[in-house]
Parts: C-alpha cells; structure tokens; sequence
C-alpha cells in the first residue's frame, strides 16, 4: 500500500511541478510585477513607511477588520517562516547544489508581486457576516472578483487548501520537531506528538484572534534571534560569504559536481528544486495568506504592502542567511540534509550554542506555523461546509499533528509538494484573470494620494489667506 502512494504521488508530482507549472508560477508573478509596473522595486521604501512605518504612532486610517495589519502580516509569516527555512533550504542545497538558492530568489523576486496581489484581493474581496466575522482568501476573490461562473473554481481551491493544511502546515512542520527533538534531546516522537497536540490546541481552539496575539508576540523574537545567530557565524567566516555566493551564480547554470556525500546536481535539479522550496518557503502562489491578510483592518492596496516584505524577510533574508551558513561551514558534501545539514552547519559555525539555535528555531518555526495553518484549513472548508465544520476540523488537525511526529518524513514532504502545487494552480489562474483589477486598484490607491495632496494643500493656501 505504501509502495503504490508513493508511486502515485511520485506520478502526480511530476506533473505539478513539472516545466508547465514552474512557468506558470513564476509567469504569474512577471505579469504581475509587469501589470503593477515593477512596484516591488520601485515603490520599495515607500511601502516600507505605509507598513512598517506605521507602527509606530496612531494610525487615522484604520479599517474594520478582526485583527491589525502587523498581527495579520505576522500571523502570514509565522506560516512562512518554518521548517522551510531551516530543513527546506537545506533540502534545496543538498538535492539541487547551490544554485538551487538563485533560483530561489528568482522566484522571490516576482512572488512579491504575487503576494502583494494575493493580500490586496483578499481584503478587498472579503466577507463579512452580519454578526461581524470576517472571511477571505482565495474563494471569495475568485467567486466576487471573476463572478459566480468561476465559483467551481473557488470550491476546487478550498477544498485542496482544507486538505494540503495537513500536510504543509501540519505533518511535516511536526515530523521535523519531532525529529529535531529526539536527535538534540533523545525525546521519543510520540512525546513531541503529544506535547504539540497540547500546545497547538491551546491556541487554535480559540481561534485567529488568539492566533494573531500569539504570532505578533513570537514570530518577530524568534526571526531576529536567528538572523543574530547566522549574522554572527558568517562575520567569523566573513572570508567565506564572496565565495559562496560565487557557488550560487556559478551553478545556477552549471552543474554541481559529486563530491564527499554530496552526490552532485544537474542545473534541472538546481531550478527544480529552489523553485519548489522557494514556494515552500514563502508560499507567494499557494494563495493562502490571503486568507488572514482578509482579516486586516486595513485599505486593501495599502496591505498589499505587507506581502511583498513578506516574502523579502522570508526568502531574501532568512533563507539566504540559512544558506550562506552552510555553504561557509563547508558542510555541504557531509551528506547530510534537512534540518540535520542545517543544524550541524551551526554547530561547526558555532560550537556548542549552534545546534541549539536551529533546534530552538525549529521548535518555534514550526509551532506558530502549524498555528496559522490550522487557520487555513478551517477557514477553506469553512467556504465549503459553514461554519460548523470549524471545531471538527480543528481536532481533526490536531490528531494529524501527532500522526506528523511518529511518521517518515520523506513521504510526508513529497505529499506536501505535490498538495502545494495542486491548490496553487486555481490562484494562479485567478491572480493572471485579476490582473487588470490590481492595476485599477494601484490607479485608485495613487490618485486618492494625490486627492489628499491637492485638498492639504489649498487648505493650506486658504488658511495663509486668511492669516
């Protein structure tokens, strides 16, 4: 039986992410960034003070919503930042070489723009029920935004979003911690089964308000502090990072050759693989993070924002930090992958703490990623099924989490793969038929600046007539 889902699964994965799928994925995020006039570039710095920059003081222009813009951004990224970055990455390199990461920022560069359309459509297009719960994603921008024709569409997107949750978000991200906590600590998988379990329900259980304090009080520790700790490994080895970048260009598009336990990989394997995990990583293209970018109380443009540095701190930060270490430590060819290749590069980069950090990491990654996730799920066969499928699916998931822990992580990462691509193609039709709606949304979002402008500045005029 094991045999014939793995075949099956090898099959469709295959398919999915085969030269089609890649094409249309970062086709996708192209047109996007073509539609929008590369906003992602050019607009960088000021996304930068409409987001970030409005933390800090009191915000007048605040929208109904169940949650703020940075709860809703870091409740996203806490599905982000995870076992993609620490074990995924590492996966890329030791199955791809280091080109893999080129192409992993190749695929960032554009899924910003991907992000950004997924967060402003999720908001704009949202539901809100007479008694004030909001919902959005991917669902309703198809069924709203392309109208009740494209509804099948909407209905195959949450019902594959309902079910890839148990794998992306769910097992992997608790097989990884299991497997994490028994070689650091000796813990047997079924004791992090349970405890997770414990942890995860405590937080799901009451639901995306609860979600959202729990991430905006955890997610930006614990990416600082492993940012610190890579930060400080590649200064020590400093004479090292010129190097290392230059095996990412060099074999981006050239193959890497065997060497120790490193058995070598073509320039397919290096695009193949750094797509793949990219998306993993960041997920611009699944489309799920629209589904709490809908919960902001923000304009749906201006939150549009959020995504694109969603998608920089993920893949452009924390994903190149993560394989910078490992490339620098020369660990590569050990054999290793995972998250033991990245665990034992901060170890030999930093004895002692190192191992420590990608195993603590780990352990926060991927809990505030199974948090998100659950979210996800619930809230895709929520569109599907109403609202009494939410506590049924919540145990659901949580049964799965332990399931995850006790398993093989090499099946339960190719089902995740596979999952990912096959909820991501009906967004990515989506986003390609919305296009011509975010580029009025940026027209709009624009001249209504300019409106402001104009009406501050004849006040002002008027009020130095009057002096």
């Amino acid at each position: 039986m094991l045999n014939w889902i793995t075949t099956a699964n090898d099959f469709v994965n295959g398919i999915v992410w085969g030269p089609p799928f890649m094409i249309l994925l970062v086709g996708t995020g192209l047109y996007l960034s073509i539609r929008l006039g590369f906003i992602q570039f050019t607009h960088l710095k000021y996304m930068w003070k409409q987001s970030f920059g409005r933390m800090f003081g009191r915000d007048p222009d605040v929208e109904p919503g169940a949650v703020t813009p940075f709860q809703a951004v870091t409740s996203a990224m806490a599905a982000t930042i995870g076992v993609g970055n620490i074990a995924g990455v590492a996966t890329a390199i030791a199955l791809g070489g280091p080109g893999a990461i080129f192409w992993m920022w190749m695929v960032a560069l554009v899924g910003m723009a991907t992000k950004m359309a997924e967060a402003t459509l999720g908001l704009k297009y949202r539901h809100v029920a007479d008694d004030g719960r909001v919902s959005g994603g991917v669902f309703y921008y198809i069924e709203k935004g392309l109208g009740p024709n494209w509804k099948w569409l909407g209905l195959l997107y949450a019902f594959l979003a309902g079910i890839a949750a148990f794998g992306i978000g769910n097992m992997v991200q608790s097989n990884t911690l299991a497997a994490s906590a028994q070689a650091g600590f000796n813990i047997p998988p079924w004791v992090t089964g349970l405890v997770v379990v414990v942890l995860v329900g405590a937080v799901t259980l009451g639901g995306i308000k609860r979600i959202a304090r729990t991430a905006e009080m955890i997610v930006p520790i614990m990416a600082v502090a492993f940012i610190v700790g890579s930060l400080g490994i590649l200064a020590v080895n400093i004479s090292a990072v010129p190097d290392a970048f230059g095996l990412i260009f060099y074999h981006a598009f050239h193959p890497a050759s065997a060497v120790g336990g490193f058995a070598g990989a073509s320039v397919a394997a290096a695009v193949q693989y750094g797509i793949a995990r990219g998306i993993f990583s960041n997920e611009a293209g699944l489309g799920s993070a629209s589904i709490v970018h809908a919960q902001a109380q923000n304009k749906p443009f201006r939150q549009g924002f959020w995504g694109v540095w969603e998608v920089f701190i993920d893949t452009l930060v924390v994903c190149t930090l993560t394989a910078l270490v490992i490339l620098v430590t020369g660990v590569m060819d050990t054999g290793e992958t995972g998250a033991e290749l990245t665990a034992l590069a901060f170890s030999t980069g930093l004895p002692g703490p190192g191992g420590y950090i990608v195993l603590i990491a780990i352990i926060f990654f991927a809990y505030t990623t199974m948090l998100t996730w659950n979210f996800y799920g619930e809230k895709s066969w929520e569109y599907l099924f109403g609202r009494k499928v939410i506590l049924p699916y919540r145990l659901v998931f949580l049964v799965f989490l332990f399931v995850g822990a006790i398993g093989g992580l090499e099946l339960i990462w190719d089902i995740a793969d596979t999952l990912n691509g096959l909820m991501a193609a009906p967004n990515l039709i989506a986003l390609i038929l919305l296009g011509g709606v975010m580029a009025r949304e940026k027209a709009k979002y624009f001249q209504e600046l300019r409106d402001a402008d104009r009406r501050m500045r004849k006040d002002l005029d008027e009020d130095m007539r009057d002096d």
